[in-house]
C-alpha cells in the first residue's frame, strides 16, 4: 500500500484508510486510538476504470460483485466469493472464459470498474424525455443592487442548461410565487401564504396537479390522474408541461419574466426586517417536484438573501434589535427558534430523499441566514452549498457559474445515487460521515454503535459530483473466533457498490473492491504503523471531532482530541519512562501531532469568531471533499516568493515573513497573497513599471497567477484576499501561522519579521507538553 506515488494517493479505487494494515481483534484496534476508516470518493474520474456494456456477477449468498479478488476454477466453470466463500457457477454466456480468456473484471488491475446498467432512469413525461430538472427558488427581499446581480447570474445559468434539462421557477418574500411558465399569454402565478406550513396535497391541489383536488384548467384535460395512471400516458397541459418546461423552451419566457421582476413590495415598519417565507418557498417547491418528477433526477436551487422571518423554518423574529442566534446562544439554550427550525428542516429532508430530490443553497447575506438550520436538508440530499457576503461577488458569481458549467470545468453533477458496502466477516460499518442518508438496511456487518448515518449497509445520495467523499467508520467484532479466519485467511476486504444517474442521463454502476492485510498487532507492531496514513487519520480526525461538536452536548473538542493524541504518542512513540527528552516518533508519524495542533486552532474547534452559519457551512465542506483538500482546510499550503530562489513551500511559521518575500496562503475557503514591507514600498513606487525591473515584475506576478490556477480548480470558489505586511487583511495570514514569536518574546526577532499578538502557545510548546505528558508511567 505504501508504495503508491504520491502524485495521486488515492489511486484508481479513490478509498483511503487510517490504517492500511488492520489488527485482529477489538481490543487492539481501540489500542489504536486512530479508528478504523476508509474515506471513498464513489464517481471520481479516472482514465484508467473500464466501463463494461453487460451486468455483473453477483454472489448468490451475500450479493456481492464478481471481482478481482475472486478465486476462479476454470474447469469447473466456478467462481469463489472473497467474502463468504460460497461457490457460484458461472452462467452460459461465460462458457468461454479460461486462463487466457479472461472477463475484465478477473483483471487484477481493475480493481474499480464500472457497469452500465442502461438508462432506466429516463422517463418520458408527455413529449419530454426528462433526464434532469432544476427548480430557482429564489429570495425577492433584497434591495434593488443585490437584486440585480442575482437576477443577472440565473439568466446566466439557464443559458448554459442543457437544452433538454427541465426548468421551474419559484420566488418568494412575505409570499411564495409559483410561475406557470407554460402560460405564456401573460405571466401567471400561484401564490401561497407564507405564515403557515402547507401540505404536499395541498400544493398539488392549488397547484391543480394532483389527482385528489385537480381543478379544471382552462383549456386543458379535465381528468388528469394521479402520477401512477400518468406514466403510461402522454399528460397533456398537467403539472409538467405546465410549471415544469426545457430550458429550450422557456428561456425567452424566464428571461423577459426576470427582466419585469421586481424586489417584495411588502411595506417592512422601520426597525423590522422584511418577512422572508424561506421554509414554505422550499416546501412548495419540494411539492411540485414531487407530484411532477419523483424518483427523477432534479434540483431545488435556493438563492437566499437574509434569514426566514416568517413561517416554518423561521430563524429570527423580525425586530432588528434581536440579534440572529450565535454560538454562545445555542450552547445556553437560549436560541428559541433553532429545534424547531431543524426538526422542519429534518422533515423537508425525509421528504427530499424519498423523491430523489436535491437542495443546493446559495446563501449570500452579512447577516446570517440559516444555513446552520438547513444544513440537515442540504448535507442529507447531497447538496451543495456556497456562502458569501454578496450576489455580486466572486465568491458566489464564478461558483454558481461552475454549477452549470459543461466541458473541463463541469462538476460531474449526477443524481439518485446508492451506496452499497460489503465486507469480509468480523468487519462491522458504524456509519458514514457525509453527504448521504441511511436507507436503513440491515445486515450481519452492521455495527452496534452509530456514527453518523448508521444502522445500515446501504446509503441514498440525491446528489453526487466528482468530488464527494465519504467517510465509513468500520469496527472489528468483539468475538474471540476471530482470529481462526485471520490466520486462515490473512486478506481482508471490502466492496463498495456505487449506482448513479450520470450527466447524461445513463445508469451506471461502479464496483470498487479493495483488499488490506490483517496483522497481528500484539505480536508485531511493526507492520501496523508502516501502513498508517496521516494525512487520512488527521482529516478523519476533524470529521469525527465537528460530529461530536454537533451532536453531543457539553462536548470540550480541544480535551477530547489533546487526550487522544497523547494516548497515540503513549502507545507509538519510543522513550524511557519519564524522560521527555528520549521522546521520539515514528516518521510513519511525524506529521500527525502538526496536524492535530493545527486542528485545535482551526475554525471547525475554535468556534469563536464565526457564527454558526459559518460554521455549519465549513463543517458541510470539510465532510464532503477529498482529502488532500480537507486537510489544506486543516493546516493550509504556504509558498515564498523571492529574488533568490525559487518559489518554494514555507513553514506555516510567523517565522516565515519576510520583508522581500511574497507569500501565498492557501487555507481551501480563503487564498492569501501576502506582500512584505519592502517589497510592498517597491511596488508602491511602481518599479515593476520600469523597463530595468522586469525581474520584480514577473516576481510580483507569479503568485497571482499560482492563485488564480488554485481559484479555477476549485468548488466553492475560495476568497482571493491580496495585502501588505501591518495592513488590515494581513490578519488573513497571521490567524494561519504557528506563533512562534509573540509580543512575549519580541526581542528576539530578526529585522523584517513579525509577530502575532496572541496568548496562544506555539507548536514548540505544544510539543514539549505532549513529550512530557506522553512519556508519564
Amino acid at each position: 500500500m505504501s508504495e503508491i506515488p504520491n502524485a495521486d494517493p488515492e489511486g484508481i479505487d479513490s478509498v483511503r484508510m487510517t490504517w492500511n494494515n488492520w489488527p485482529r481483534t477489538k481490543v487492539e484496534a481501540s489500542k489504536c486510538v486512530i479508528p478504523l476508516a476508509a474515506s471513498i470518493s464513489p464517481i471520481r474520474s479516472n482514465p484508467e476504470i473500464p466501463t463494461l456494456p453487460y451486468l455483473p456477477l453477483r454472489c448468490k449468498t451475500c450479493t456481492s460483485i464478481m471481482n478481482c479478488f475472486s478465486r476462479v476454477d476454470f474447469t469447473a466453470k466456478i467462481w469463489i466469493c472473497p467474502f463468504c466463500f460460497q461457490r457460484n457457477h458461472f452462467p452460459p454466456h461465460y462458457s468461454m472464459i479460461s486462463e487466457t480468456n479472461l472477463p475484465a473484471e478477473l483483471y487484477s488491475q481493475y480493481t474499480t470498474i464500472e457497469y452500465t446498467i442502461g438508462d432506466k432512469n429516463h422517463n418520458p413525461v408527455g413529449e419530454f424525455d426528462v433526464k434532469s430538472a432544476f427548480v430557482f427558488v429564489l429570495d425577492t427581499c433584497m434591495i434593488e443592487e443585490e437584486f440585480e446581480y442575482v437576477k443577472s447570474e440565473v439568466k446566466r445559468a439557464i443559458g448554459l442548461l442543457p437544452e433538454n434539462a427541465m426548468v421551474g421557477f419559484v420566488t418568494f418574500g412575505t409570499q411564495v410565487q409559483v410561475h406557470e411558465l407554460g402560460f405564456s399569454d401573460m405571466s401567471k402565478v400561484y401564490v401561497f401564504r407564507g405564515t403557515k406550513e402547507i401540505s404536499k396535497d395541498q400544493i398539488m391541489e392549488q397547484l391543480g396537479i394532483g389527482g385528489a383536488g385537480r381543478r379544471n384548467v382552462p383549456g386543458g384535460a379535465v381528468g388528469v390522474g394521479g402520477y401512477q395512471q400518468q406514466r403510461g400516458m402522454p399528460m397533456q397541459n398537467s403539472g409538467v408541461s405546465r410549471f415544469l418546461l426545457p430550458a429550450s423552451d422557456c428561456e425567452f419566457t424566464l428571461n423577459s419574466l426576470l427582466d419585469e421582476l421586481q424586489t417584495d413590495q411588502w411595506p417592512v415598519a422601520p426597525g423590522n426586517r422584511p418577512s422572508r417565507c424561506t421554509g414554505v418557498a422550499l416546501s412548495v417547491a419540494a411539492g411540485l417536484l414531487g407530484a411532477c418528477l419523483p424518483g427523477t433526477g432534479a434540483r431545488i436551487v435556493a438563492l437566499v438573501g437574509g434569514p426566514c422571518t416568517e413561517g416554518p423554518g423561521v430563524i429570527i423574529s423580525k425586530d432588528l434589535s434581536d440579534p440572529v442566534r450565535s454560538h454562545k446562544d445555542l450552547d445556553k439554550d437560549a436560541a428559541p427558534y433553532f429545534k424547531k427550525a431543524v426538526k422542519f428542516y429534518d422533515s423537508l429532508a425525509k421528504q427530499l430523499v424519498s423523491q430523489g430530490h436535491v437542495l443546493d443553497l446559495f446563501a449570500s447575506a452579512l447577516d446570517q441566514v440559516g444555513v446552520a438550520e438547513m444544513k440537515v436538508a442540504v448535507e442529507r440530499t447531497g447538496g451543495l452549498v456556497v456562502l458569501s457576503e454578496s450576489f455580486g461577488h466572486s465568491v458566489f458569481k464564478d461558483s454558481f457559474k461552475r454549477v452549470f458549467d459543461s466541458g473541463e470545468k463541469s462538476l460531474g453533477l449526477c443524481f439518485n445515487g446508492t451506496l452499497e458496502i460489503n465486507c469480509s466477516k468480523d468487519i462491522k460499518i458504524q456509519g458514514i460521515i457525509g453527504p448521504c442518508t441511511s436507507l436503513e438496511k440491515k445486515g450481519p456487518s452492521v455495527a452496534d454503535t452509530v456514527i453518523g448515518e448508521g444502522n445500515t449497509t446501504a446509503w441514498k445520495m440525491c446528489g453526487l459530483d466528482k468530488s464527494s467523499c465519504f467517510t465509513v467508520f468500520f469496527d472489528i467484532s468483539s468475538s474471540e473466533k476471530s482470529n481462526a479466519p485471520g490466520s486462515a485467511n490473512p486478506q481482508l476486504y471490502l466492496q463498495f457498490l456505487t449506482s448513479y444517474q450520470n450527466p447524461e442521463g445513463l445508469t451506471l454502476l461502479r464496483v470498487t473492491t479493495v483488499t488490506r492485510r490483517w496483522v497481528d498487532s500484539a505480536v508485531n507492531s511493526e507492520e501496523l504503523v508502516q501502513g498508517f496514513d496521516q494525512e487520512t487519520a488527521a482529516v478523519v480526525m476533524a470529521r469525527f471531532t465537528s460530529l461530536k461538536m454537533e451532536s453531543e452536548e457539553g462536548f470540550d473538542a480541544t480535551r477530547w482530541l489533546d487526550r487522544n493524541l497523547i494516548r497515540f504518542c503513549s502507545k507509538f512513540g519510543e522513550y524511557r519512562k519519564d524522560d521527555p527528552s528520549s521522546f521520539t516518533l515514528n516518521s510513519f508519524f511525524s506529521f500527525f501531532p502538526q496536524f492535530m495542533f493545527n486542528l485545535r486552532r482551526s475554525q471547525f474547534v475554535q468556534v469563536f469568531n464565526n457564527s454558526p452559519d459559518e460554521t455549519a457551512y465549513f463543517r458541510m465542506l470539510l465532510n464532503r471533499e477529498n482529502i488532500t483538500n480537507a486537510a489544506v482546510m486543516i493546516q493550509p499550503s504556504l509558498i515564498s516568493y523571492s529574488f533568490n530562489s525559487l518559489p518554494q513551500p514555507a513553514l506555516l511559521d510567523v517565522a516565515s515573513i519576510g520583508a522581500d518575500r511574497i507569500l501565498l496562503l492557501d487555507s481551501y475557503f480563503s487564498v492569501v497573497v501576502f506582500h512584505g514591507m519592502t517589497i510592498a514600498q517597491w511596488r508602491n513606487l511602481g518599479y515593476q513599471n520600469q523597463p530595468e525591473h522586469q525581474v520584480f515584475a514577473q516576481l510580483l506576478q507569479a503568485p497571482k497567477d499560482d492563485a488564480q490556477a488554485i481559484i479555477h480548480e476549485r468548488f466553492p470558489v475560495p476568497r482571493l484576499v491580496v495585502c501588505d505586511q501591518h495592513g488590515s487583511q494581513a490578519r488573513f495570514l497571521l490567524a494561519k501561522l504557528n506563533p512562534s514569536a509573540t509580543y512575549n518574546n519580541a526581542n528576539e526577532m530578526a529585522a523584517g519579521s513579525d509577530i502575532i499578538f496572541t496568548d496562544d502557545v506555539s507548536l514548540q510548546v505544544f510539543f514539549e507538553h505532549l513529550q512530557r505528558l506522553a512519556v508519564q508511567s
